[in-house]
């Protein structure tokens, strides 16, 4: 099969070959990697349950006069400065983000049939390359193309440089997209690529305005994803603007804009809270093994209890995971409530004759509150009039969208830097996105990978100070490629 290099010019290859990319996504629409699998009975199973591993680190100049040091890995620096605050961390973290290319094939080779879905950022892949742990990626790479092990592993998509979906610009959440997927091929193969089919937004964050959620899913459809995790506060049933009601099933997300247009994909919802425990201590198998079958479109389907967490931070993922992961995959392996990734269920829910008509329909918090005021078609003068309306009348009511907790806004109080960002990626598109430059010159790249970079959610969360003069200073980098090269 036809491959692409990881690497042009010192740059991560996250441009230049979209053909190639877009044709090989689209030959694997409608196909079923785990056709004929039978690793997991599904007319046996009562119930299963799914876990994730999300996996970050953020691209920071490195340290001295940041407006001529390089972008380096924030793990590199942990490693580097092992005396400052938590960076006594960084070699555990190393391990964490290794350690389930050991887990797996350990656990296949006794007979087991271990289940895992890996979520690592553009940022942290480059990170642990540029920095000299490329041993890492090829250990992971081992489990995702070997036959023995890769119906074990599913990895999901997602932005490249982490950035949160309701405060980037819509054209620049594309190219994130696209360029995780041209990285991803470029590390793992085309046939991976083929099997990339669920998106696992950064934060969890979920746009709720209906011009920026219809873009967003519209992107994710347009880029071959079939479904998206959603965090079970950010949508709402459209009949009553309640949450959802049977939450381990898979669910319809439909997005209409102000245009009229529409549309939907699969979501399937990470209940609970964001806590790292809920993975940690592998509590998806516990709540899965109270459950049994729930009826569907006439016929009784295992429900899918799913859970996402971060791979590596805290003690509890660090210590109390390897156990809890390696215990349970003993019990859970050819019993009747399994693990399974979510391609996997999906697949063998399909096979059942369930279609995606028959799932419930969901929708992006508080939309309710604006299309029971106006129509979808309205225009965007209307959309916008209704909104500051209900804003006005309802203190609870917000068009920032909703993530993994909803004590956080990802635009209030952060004007210093989005105002930057905004900044840098007006000049990327008037002076290269909208000139129509080739996607597979290096300066494309150079440029496309500072913009990608300063659009992590680090420089937001972790609040003001070096963290903010951090993404400031990349934005200053995307302007100062953008008008000097071109």
């Amino acid at each position: 099969m036809e491959s692409i290099p990881e690497y042009i010019d010192d740059i991560p290859n996250i441009a230049g070959s979209e053909e190639l990319i877009e044709s090989t996504i689209k030959k694997a629409a409608g196909t079923s990697p785990y056709a004929g699998d039978k690793s997991v009975s599904f007319e046996k199973t009562k119930a299963a349950f799914a876990i994730a591993l999300h996996q970050h680190q953020p691209l920071i100049p490195a340290r001295g006069d940041i407006t001529k040091t390089p972008l380096i890995s924030n793990l590199k620096d942990m490693m580097d400065h092992p005396d400052e605050g938590d960076n006594h961390n960084a070699s555990v973290f190393k391990w964490c983000y290794e350690r389930m290319g050991d887990f797996i094939p350990d656990l296949v080779g006794q007979g087991k049939e271990p289940r895992c879905m890996l979520e690592y950022s553009g940022t942290l892949l480059h990170g642990l390359r540029d920095m000299g742990c490329g041993d890492v990626v090829d250990k992971l790479k081992h489990i995702t193309v070997n036959p023995d092990y890769r119906r074990c592993v599913e990895w999901l998509g997602m932005p490249w440089g982490h950035a949160v979906a309701p405060s980037t610009p819509v054209q620049d959440y594309r190219l994130h997209v696209k360029a995780f997927q041209h990285h991803f091929a470029a590390i793992f193969g085309l046939e991976a690529l083929e099997r990339l089919r669920g998106f696992s937004p950064s934060e969890m964050a979920l746009p709720n305005h209906p011009d920026i959620a219809y873009e967003y899913i519209k992107t994710l459809v347009d880029c071959g994803y079939q479904w998206l995790l959603v965090q079970e506060h950010t949508v709402e049933q459209p009949g009553n603007g309640h949450g959802p009601e049977r939450k381990h099933l898979p669910h319809r997300l439909v997005v209409r804009n102000s245009e009229g247009k529409e549309v939907s994909m699969i979501a399937i919802i990470k209940t609970q809270g964001s806590d790292t425990k809920l993975v940690a201590q592998m509590q998806p198998y516990h709540e899965a093994r109270s459950l049994d079958r729930w009826e569907l479109a006439g016929k009784k389907v295992p429900p899918l209890v799913t859970q996402i967490a971060d791979g590596e931070n805290g003690g509890v993922m660090m210590n109390e995971f390897p156990p809890m992961f390696n215990q349970v995959m003993q019990e859970c392996s050819h019993s009747d409530t399994p693990a399974m990734n979510v391609s996997e269920y999906l697949d063998k829910l399909f096979g059942m004759g369930i279609k995606v008509e028959d799932f419930d329909v969901i929708q992006p918090i508080h939309q309710k509150k604006i299309w029971d005021r106006i129509e979808p078609g309205c225009g965007s003068e209307k959309l916008g009039a209704t909104i500051e309306a209900i804003k006005k009348e309802d203190h609870e009511f917000h068009m920032e969208g909703g993530s993994w907790t909803n004590s956080i806004s990802w635009v209030e109080g952060y004007d210093n830097v989005l105002g930057p960002m905004e900044e840098a990626s007006y000049a990327f598109y008037e002076k290269v996105l909208k000139p129509g430059h080739p996607t597979d010159e290096t300066r494309f790249r150079k440029a496309l990978f500072n913009l990608m970079s300063s659009q992590t959610s680090c420089y937001r969360y972790w609040g003001q100070g070096a963290w903010t003069d951090f993404g400031v200073e990349i934005c200053r980098r995307v302007k100062a490629i953008v008008e000097n090269d071109y």
